[in-house]
């Protein structure tokens, strides 16, 4: 689905070159999304690679280290209800959604609460998953088998929980009652 429109708004999913770079260097995370660099997938993210011009680059230089030290000023607000302190990948991704109209799609709360300090549009991956229901690219079936491999792989976070029974009603069903 890389690379490919979507919805009225015209969504185009795109992974950075950052991410990817941070996959391949960490194990744990190689290990833990081993489809990262399926065939298909690898195919797809050169497909859809964003160049940056020089001008771009100086710019998203320069918002990441403005994050990043925003980050290491307010160490200890980033670091409370769960959170760790987003990465340099991290304050990277953020300033690539100052420089381009992008919205980042994460789940990694630090990130959200830097986000909003600095006014970057960013999205749960749930908040993604409902766009692409709602324009028909992504059918009941494969939200069902999401949540399933998030819940093995323990990564059903809180905001995924919270969300199944309210923007995934119609393929979940309302909450049962305790």
């Amino acid at each position: 689905m890389l690379g490919v429109k979507f919805g009225q708004k015209e969504y185009v999913l795109t992974v950075l070159k950052d991410v990817e770079t941070e996959v391949h260097r960490n194990p744990t995370l190689r290990a833990k999304y081993p489809w990262f660099d399926g065939d298909d997938l690898r195919a797809e993210r050169l497909a859809t690679r964003i160049a940056l011009g020089a001008d771009e680059k100086e710019r998203l230089d320069v918002a990441q280290s403005v994050l990043q030290g925003w980050v290491l000023d307010n160490l200890d607000s980033y670091m409370t209800n769960g959170r760790s302190p987003p990465s340099e990948t991290d304050c990277r991704v953020l300033a690539f959604g100052q420089i381009r109209p992008a919205i980042v799609v994460t789940d990694d709360l630090g990130m959200h609460l830097l986000a909003k300090d600095f006014e970057i549009p960013v999205w749960h991956g749930w908040e993604l998953l409902s766009k692409m229901r709602t324009a028909k690219i992504v059918q009941s079936e494969l939200i069902r088998e999401i949540y399933g491999a998030l819940e093995t792989n323990g990564d059903l976070t809180k905001t995924w929980i919270e969300a199944k029974h309210t923007a995934f009603v119609k393929v979940f069903g309302p909450k049962p009652e305790n």
